[in-house]
């Protein structure tokens, strides 16, 4: 049940980089209200908004979510003028080094993560994600640390797609003992561990700090099987990416992340240690 007084997805702010796409859709979203000489208050009333959150949609401070697209393409008999923006709107809350990530995990058949500095996005609680935002330098403003944790939350609508895509995740030990946020957020984070490593689709192992043999020295990275069968690898750092389509070091990235998992616990002993580590909180 909805908190009284409040709106349905009232929709995202844009990432700075997608500002362009987020201002044309608002522009076009006006000239047909007006062409259709709807105000802002009567179409908000039948989409479910109040003018105000129209007025944000039509200058571009607010991504408005998919369902509230296709509404307005119909009450204003647009056509689909308005709904051929909504891919593009989709990206632009995400940043541009990561948009044709962010795609590609849509449509994986196979996922293989191996992670050195945090949990995997892909793995985050809510609380984790605030955290990791609010310690960004330079600082992110509140409405960008907002727009940042929905789009992150929503990318884990992958682990509920059907077919299931397989997914495995190796992290370090060291991912687990850093307490962003404070204890109760990693206990939070711990837990959710446990939760998805139980899901029959998952496996999530460990990379101890003791192990003597780790190939995993050139940092983290991810690579993704399309369900095409096309296979990528993508790493960042320092808000800068690099998405490699080259088949040849996608086959090796995928060989390296196999001895990186022959290397890590099991994931049988990577769940006992996580609850051995959540005990010690």
């Amino acid at each position: 049940m909805e908190e009284e007084g409040r709106e349905p997805e009232a929709g995202l702010a844009a990432d700075k980089s997608g500002k362009g796409v987020v201002a044309a859709f608002g522009q076009s979203l006006k000239t047909l209200r007006v062409r259709a000489k709807t105000e802002r208050d009567e179409l908000g009333k039948r989409l479910g908004y109040s003018a105000s959150t129209i007025a944000s949609f039509e200058q571009g401070r607010r991504i408005p979510p998919p369902r509230a697209v296709d509404k307005s393409d119909e009450v204003l008999d647009a056509g689909g003028l308005l709904k051929v923006w909504k891919d593009q709107l989709e990206r632009a809350q995400y940043p541009v080094f990561f948009q044709g990530m962010a795609q590609l995990e849509k449509q994986a058949a196979e996922l293989l993560a191996y992670d050195t500095l945090v949990v995997n996005g892909l793995l985050q609680t809510e609380e984790y994600m605030r955290a990791l935002f609010v310690n960004r330098r330079p600082l992110f403003d509140a409405e960008t640390i907002e727009q940042r944790v929905t789009a992150r939350l929503a990318r884990q609508d992958v682990f509920d797609r059907r077919p299931e895509p397989l997914m495995s995740f190796v992290m370090c030990e060291s991912v687990l003992r850093r307490k962003f946020g404070g204890d109760e957020v990693l206990r939070g984070q711990l837990e959710q561990l446990l939760l998805f490593g139980r899901r029959r689709n998952v496996e999530l192992q460990i990379m101890p700090l003791d192990c003597a043999d780790n190939s995993g020295v050139d940092g983290p990275f991810t690579v993704i099987t399309r369900d095409d069968g096309e296979r990528f690898v993508y790493s960042e750092a320092q808000g800068a990416s690099d998405l490699e389509t080259d088949p040849k070091q996608a086959v090796l990235a995928a060989a390296r992340y196999g001895i990186i998992r022959s290397q890590a616990l099991s994931p049988r002993e990577s769940m006992q240690f996580i609850e051995k580590l959540l005990g010690e909180l």
